[in-house]
């Protein structure tokens, strides 16, 4: 199966964008507030499918989510569909830590009306929902967010952080080193197989848009929205469905659903 533009415009819900970085930002934000970032399979030690068709009728058909490797990958699909020039990038997730570990998320540069800007359609947290111009270290506001990209000289990487809690928070960094697709599938490898990955052994859920982002870490359900937040835990098989399907609009069949909660030990409940 090759890629189906219109099917994907479908799935996020817009009608073809221009090949403008408005068109770009419309594109990224539509693709975040319609797909979630999701880690069920690695989680469940399936290894994703990183080939067309397979995104194609996981996350558009079947109406799923994916981690960076599948949602970037189907946004690459639609950058090639528009005629947009743009270099795939490998990060290091930091999380607020002052380095990063293995280049295990991929993200993209893109040029767009003469200069260069960062674009993610699937990093698992709350980061930019529109596309940040690299080669400046002004802060970068975003509605009720505010960014940066700070050059780090000690390790040549350029640096993502977000204002949080009156701090600036490292989300992830990345150089530009050329990214081959035997990159994208070791990593991709080891983010379900390693024992010391994060996503092969907790489950994350997330979508970010410009009102908030809604998260859901193992157990543990939280909602943001400009200075509200509000979490809870969930505890049963039948929470976890409606939370799925309420909040992230995943449908799960039963064998898969019940395989998740035994993985996060919930009570079987029907």
């Amino acid at each position: 199966m090759s890629f189906d533009f219109n099917a994907y415009l479908n799935r996020i819900g817009i009608a073809k964008p221009e090949t403008s970085l408005a068109g770009l930002s419309q594109l990224q934000q539509a693709q975040l507030g319609a797909i979630p970032f999701e880690n069920i399979n690695p989680l469940l030690g399936l290894l994703p499918e990183l080939e067309t068709a397979a995104l194609m009728e996981k996350i558009v058909a079947n109406r799923r989510g994916g981690y960076c490797f599948e949602l970037n990958g189907l946004f690459g699909q639609a950058l090639d569909e528009l005629g947009f020039a743009y270099q795939p990038i490998m990060a290091r997730v930091r999380m607020g830590r002052n380095e990063g570990g293995p280049r295990l998320h991929l993200a993209f540069i893109v040029e767009a009306e003469g200069d260069s800007w960062l674009v993610d359609a699937g990093f698992g947290g709350p980061s930019h929902y529109r596309p940040l111009r690299l080669n400046t270290e002004q802060t970068q506001s975003q509605d009720h967010n505010q960014f940066r990209l700070r050059e780090e000289a000690e390790t040549g990487e350029t640096v993502l952080e977000r204002w949080q809690n009156g701090e600036w928070f490292a989300l992830y960094s990345f150089d530009r080193s050329k990214v081959q697709r035997c990159d994208l599938d070791a990593a991709n490898l080891v983010c379900t197989t390693w024992d010391q990955s994060l996503l092969s052994q907790n489950l994350l859920i997330c979508r970010n848009t410009a009102e908030g982002w809604v998260q859901l870490f193992n157990t543990h359900f939280s909602r943001c929205r400009a200075d509200e937040k509000i979490s809870h835990s969930i505890d049963s098989q039948a929470q976890l469905n409606d939370l799925l399907d309420e909040q992230f609009d995943i449908a799960l069949n039963s064998e898969q659903l019940r395989c998740l909660a035994e993985r996060l030990a919930l009570n079987q409940d029907n």
